[in-house]
C-alpha cells in the first residue's frame, strides 16, 4: 500500500507552500498526497469572496485545479482532495487516520502574545491531539523544500528519542545532514550523563543507516531559544521535536515547549507524538 501524506488546505498561499513542501518529499517517498479543507465556522482568515451556500463549489473548483497543476509531479502517485466539516484540528486529526498519514503537513499563520497560550492555534492544537508526526510551516517564510539540514535536539527525557527514526528516514531521502543538539538544562551530572548518552546513542544509529551527523552540546536554560536560534546559525530546513518535552521553569513561564517551537519557529517544525513504554 503506498504512503500517503496529508495535507491541510485552505487556499492561501501559506498552505500551498504547505503543498509544495508535501509534494517535494512525495517524490522521494514515492507518496500519494491528499489534501483536505475543513468547512468551519470561522472564516476570517480564508480567501473566499463567495456566498456561504457557494463554498463548497468553490473548493472544489480550486481542488481540481491543484490536482491538474501538480498531479504530474509525483511520479504516478495518486494527488487527491476532501471536503469535510467541523473544527479544524479534529478533522484533520480524524482525516489522518482515515487516509493512514504516514505525515500531515500544515502552513501555520502563528500566533502572538496571549493567544498562543490560552487559546492554542490550529496548529498547536493538532500537534497535541494527533498520534501522527505533523510537519508545521509557517506563513511568509520561504525555504528551501529540500530538507539538507535538519536540525535534532535531545534532551533529558526517555522519549526525546522517538523522533529519531522518521527524522533519520526523512534524511535519507534527502541525503540529509542531521545536526544533534545535546541540550545541557542543568548542572546534574546524573541528568548531563544520560544526555551525553543519547547522543552517543543517535550517533550509533545514523552510522548503522548511512547519514551524514554533526553533534554540538549546548548549555541553556530555554530549549526553544537556544534550538532556533541554531537552527537559524546553519541554514536549516527542517526541526525535529517530541510534543512532549522536559519541563524547565522557562516553559512553565513562556508556555509548552512544543507551542513555542510551531508558533515561532522560522524553520518549518516536525513534530512527533510521544508514544507510551
Amino acid at each position: 500500500m503506498s504512503k500517503v501524506i496529508l495535507v491541510g488546505m485552505d487556499f492561501s498561499d501559506c498552505s500551498i507552500n504547505a503543498l509544495e513542501h508535501a509534494i517535494t518529499i512525495a517524490r522521494k517517498a514515492k507518496a500519494g498526497i491528499a489534501m483536505v479543507w475543513i468547512n468551519h465556522l470561522d472564516y476570517s482568515k480564508e480567501i473566499f469572496s463567495v456566498e456561504p451556500q457557494n463554498i463548497e463549489k468553490e473548493v472544489t473548483n480550486r481542488f481540481e485545479e491543484l490536482v491538474k497543476k501538480y498531479k504530474y509531479h509525483l511520479h504516478g502517485e495518486k494527488i487527491e482532495y476532501f471536503i469535510k466539516k467541523g473544527k479544524v484540528y479534529k478533522e484533520m486529526c480524524l482525516m489522518a487516520d482515515e487516509v493512514d498519514a504516514f505525515l500531515v503537513i500544515i502552513g501555520t499563520h502563528g500566533s502572538s502574545g496571549f493567544e498562543e497560550f490560552w487559546i492554542g492555534s490550529n496548529a498547536n492544537r493538532m500537534a497535541t491531539a494527533c498520534t501522527r508526526p505533523i510537519i508545521t510551516i509557517r506563513a511568509g517564510i520561504d525555504v528551501g523544500t529540500d530538507l539538507k539540514k535538519i536540525v535534532l535536539p535531545l534532551d533529558s527525557t526517555k522519549i526525546t528519542r522517538q523522533k529519531l527514526p522518521l527524522t533519520a528516514l526523512l534524511a535519507k531521502y534527502f541525503n540529509s545532514e542531521i545536526h544533534i543538539l545535546g541540550l545541557f538544562t542543568t548542572t546534574s551530572d546524573d541528568i548531563r550523563y544520560r544526555v551525553r548518552n543519547y547522543v552517543a546513542q543517535a550517533e550509533e544509529y545514523l552510522d548503522e543507516n548511512k547519514i551524514k551527523y554533526q553533534s554540538v552540546f549546548l548549555e541553556t536554560d530555554n530549549i526553544t531559544e537556544v534550538t532556533l536560534n541554531y537552527a537559524s546559525k546553519i541554514g536549516a530546513n527542517l526541526i525535529a521535536i517530541m510534543t512532549e518535552q522536559e519541563t524547565s521553569t522557562a516553559n512553565l513561564i513562556l508556555g509548552p515547549y512544543a507551542s513555542q517551537m510551531v508558533n515561532h519557529s522560522q524553520v518549518p517544525v516536525l513534530s512527533i507524538h510521544a508514544s507510551k513504554y
